[in-house]
């Protein structure tokens, strides 16, 4: 007589382990929320930041494009660093960077300094994800990632709801300086949970840094933003001040190009774009990016300019955008694997585009359901087009060409990102100044100085000069739909299982909304 023993229970040794992942991946989730969380917490401040450094949109913008600079210098460097000091201490060497840019942001006594001390803060940002990225898909394996990346995810979805709501309470009722203070604790925490929770590992063999690279890149693109965000102050690009660091910058980046394309391990790998699809990609993500992150510099200004909102309630007002990403990325990751991602993205785009043209009728009295429904339907737009408009790169790549490319994406995106803020900052500044030809180059100042007696006769105008830069970020969205045409519109074949067992798992990497 035969007789079927029962499957052995879980061993304590797998039940700890269990508990283990839940302790990484909490560690993970804490450093990751308070990164993102103040990637959304910053624009609804810029307008207090203006008034009380006494400057203009042109040089208080770089509070955020100076930022997404330095996320896109040191995301190239997150790998080479992680295997040169280890994971779990260059995790808390970045956590211990973001901190000490936040601590000093919170002190700063000038728009230079803020902007300096946002840029180091950026330093350590930037690879705070990667790293933790990195961390969770070495203790979970591929068999759990799974279930991890939901756990993660959790700081995406709500990061852009909590953040600006979070921001404007602290703008209003305490002070901008807490919006940088407000890490602190979060980051201590996170700090002495990563000492105690994160496995220990040692530096492993690492390649050579590109750092002739890293020298023409990070300059080229700060000195090309830089020029044009002086367009708008210096009488535009036939100023020495505008054009001269354009083409610096431009001659500095064709360098950069050629250079990466004859280097064994550069900090963007260019032969990448050889891939039709990797190109159309990049090219989507770019422009989506340059769209969509000056439009989220530009709304909050809109509520609390023309508007007269306080920043609390333009916190809120921006909520509709967070939920409608929440709701949209897990749908479209989904329709993505079955039916492809081009298809996706267009209709991402489309939704975007016509959010968009809705900001473009923006007046001094439009209606905040309309203005809500707009925002919500740009937060479907986005769910729909961010994502899978870079999963599509990487249908057609190989295996060890992943983690290249993700890198070049998230790069390609933070520069499209401080590009499109600078450039509707521009636009932003000259139609203010044609409306105050007095404000010479200062537009933003001059409408925030008017009294609130005369401030009904000139909101027409502040409304239609926002007007006007929105058709500008709803043309760059219509520009994102070429590239995007040529997206696969097929569900990705299976891969091959042959090999796939000895292959590495490549750390994947979140991107910010």
């Amino acid at each position: 007589m035969t007789s079927t023993s029962p499957e052995p229970a879980a061993t304590p040794r797998e039940k700890v382990f269990d508990r283990a992942l839940i302790s990484i991946s909490a560690v993970v989730v804490l450093g990751t929320f308070m990164s993102i969380l103040d990637t959304t917490i910053v624009n609804v401040a810029i307008n207090t930041l203006s008034k009380d450094f006494n400057t203009s949109l042109a040089t208080i913008q770089w509070v955020s494009t100076g930022y997404m600079l330095a996320l896109a210098t040191v995301i190239p460097l997150t790998g080479w660093a992680a295997d040169r000091f280890g994971t779990k201490r260059l995790y808390m060497i970045s956590i211990g960077l973001f901190l000490a840019g936040s601590a000093l942001s919170g002190m700063a006594w000038s728009a230079e300094s803020l902007i300096g001390f946002r840029i180091l803060q950026g330093l350590g940002g930037g690879m705070i994800m990667p790293a933790g990225m990195t961390i969770l898909s070495q203790a979970a394996g591929p068999q759990r990632m799974g279930r991890v990346m939901g756990i993660v995810g959790v700081p995406m979805l709500m990061g852009p709801i909590i953040g600006p709501i979070l921001g404007g309470w602290l703008v209003d009722d305490v002070s901008w300086r807490w919006i940088f203070y407000v890490n602190l604790p979060i980051g201590a925490v996170a700090l002495a949970a990563a000492a105690r929770l994160l496995p220990r590992d040692e530096p492993a063999a690492h390649q050579r840094l590109d750092w002739v690279g890293l020298i023409l890149l990070s300059p080229g693109l700060s000195a090309f933003v830089y020029g044009l965000a002086e367009t708008s102050s210096s009488g535009g690009l036939g100023a020495t001040k505008a054009w001269l660091p354009m083409i610096v910058g431009a001659t500095l980046i064709g360098t950069f190009i050629f250079h990466a394309a004859r280097h064994a391990w550069p900090l963007i790998d260019v032969k990448l774009f050889k891939v039709r699809t990797m190109s159309a990609a990049s090219a989507t993500t770019f422009s989506f990016a340059a769209a969509m992150f000056g439009a989220m510099f530009m709304i909050p200004l809109y509520y609390q300019v023309v508007r007269g909102q306080s920043a609390l309630d333009a916190g809120l007002l921006l909520a509709p955008q967070g939920v409608g990403a929440a709701i949209m990325m897990p749908i479209a990751g989904k329709l993505t694997d079955e039916t492809g991602p081009g298809k996706i993205v267009l209709g991402g785009l489309a939704l975007l585009f016509t959010a968009m043209v809705g900001f473009t009728q923006v007046g001094a009295v439009t209606s905040f359901w309309f203005l809500g429904s707009c925002q919500f339907l740009m937060g479907l737009g986005m769910g729909a087009a961010m994502m899978p408009a870079m999963s599509a790169a990487y249908q057609t790549l190989q295996r060890q060409q992943l983690a290249r490319a993700t890198t070049a994406l998230n790069i390609i995106q933070r520069v499209g990102g401080s590009i499109g803020t600078a450039l509707l900052s521009v636009v932003l500044t000259h139609q203010l100044t044609s409306a105050f030809p007095a404000a010479d180059g200062a537009g933003l100042a001059a409408a925030q100085s008017v009294p609130v007696a005369e401030r009904a006769q000139i909101t027409p105008a502040l409304a239609d000069a926002f007007g006007h830069t929105f058709w500008w970020a709803a043309g760059i969205i219509a520009l994102a739909a070429i590239p995007a045409l040529m997206l696969p519109r097929r569900k990705a074949p299976a891969p091959e299982t042959a090999g796939d067992a000895q292959a590495p798992v490549e750390a994947p990497v979140l991107v910010e909304v």
